[in-house]
């Protein structure tokens, strides 16, 4: 399944909304689901956009607010009941071993596969998990609690055999796998044949960003630059901006900043406060500043 797509499972902040579910995401690459955040009745709109219990592989908790990972425990107690085998590794700040483990020793004893936390430092820009097609890494926000966000980065892909050209060379199908990877080619009588003329560069890699809950901060600009997606709640308006220093949250006003400040290709906006019936007045501030961005909604699936 060659594609990267991101899944909307909610979007709203902590006080419940009948708009909105809290916040939680899943990011679907090749296959392989990567969920971001859990808020309450994450497995519920899972189940509706259809996507495959089977095929999760890794959780990402930013921080432990309740609306970024109450839905966590029912998940847990669902992945048992359907018999999941499979270990499953929870990223998220150390609290959430002590905060797990007695619900999972009440409600979940009967599990056949182990859930480790791996504990991760908001403070840094580090990375946490890497497989063969994909790498993440923290990005350190400015919340009430400790809090990241994270970054998923597409690995480099091979460069593409120019197949008239292997043929010209006669080129032996063992070195093929080093040409794609870099390597010049010597003929018999010792002419080295550039890389460059045996092959086409991949496609540039994919990187998605996710920045849920946070202040206004700059600090983050380097770590997102050039992102082809970036999720950066907008809780508030710009006339409510007292309210989001107080709390630690940004306006949408703001989210645009950072995405232009950080040249991203598309922003989307999401984490709107229950005090907003509509959220469009959002979405304007932020094109204002930034015309490439979309508000996220429940059921939303993109392609990045």
């Amino acid at each position: 399944m060659d594609k990267i797509e991101l899944n909307i499972l909610g979007c709203g902040s902590a006080l419940p909304t009948t708009r909105h579910y809290p916040t939680s995401q899943v990011l679907n690459v090749r296959g392989n689901l990567f969920m971001i955040d859990a808020g309450e009745g994450a497995q519920q709109q899972y189940r509706r956009l259809g996507l495959k219990f089977s095929r999760l592989k890794q959780i990402f908790i930013s921080h432990l607010h309740g609306d970024h990972c109450f839905g966590l425990f029912g998940l847990l107690s669902t992945l048992s009941l359907l018999g999941r085998t499979g270990d499953l590794v929870i990223h998220a700040y150390g609290e959430m071993e002590e905060l797990l483990r007695p619900v999972m020793n009440k409600f979940c004893r009967d599990m056949h596969f182990k859930v480790i936390i791996n504990p991760l430092s908001p403070w840094k820009n580090e990375m946490i998990y890497e497989d063969r097609t994909v790498k993440v890494s923290t990005i350190p926000l400015k919340h009430g609690i400790p809090t990241c966000g994270f970054l998923f980065e597409e690995k480099q892909k091979p460069a593409h055999i120019i197949r008239e050209m292997i043929d010209f060379y006669n080129i032996p199908v063992k070195e093929i796998s080093q040409i794609k990877e870099g390597a010049d080619f010597i003929t018999e009588e010792g002419e080295v044949v550039p890389n460059s003329r045996l092959t086409t560069p991949a496609k540039d890699r994919i990187k998605y960003a996710y920045c849920s809950d946070t202040a206004y901060s700059e600090k983050i600009v380097p770590i997102i630059e050039g992102v082809d997606l970036l999720f950066h709640e907008a809780t508030f308006m710009q006339a409510d901006l007292a309210r989001a220093k107080q709390t630690f949250h940004s306006s949408a006003m703001q989210a645009a900043e950072i995405a232009k400040q950080a040249c991203v290709k598309k922003l989307m906006i999401g984490h709107y406060s229950a005090r907003y019936y509509d959220i469009k007045p959002l979405l304007e501030e932020a094109r204002n500043i930034f015309p490439e961005t979309i508000a996220a909604y429940e059921g939303l699936k993109i392609n990045i």
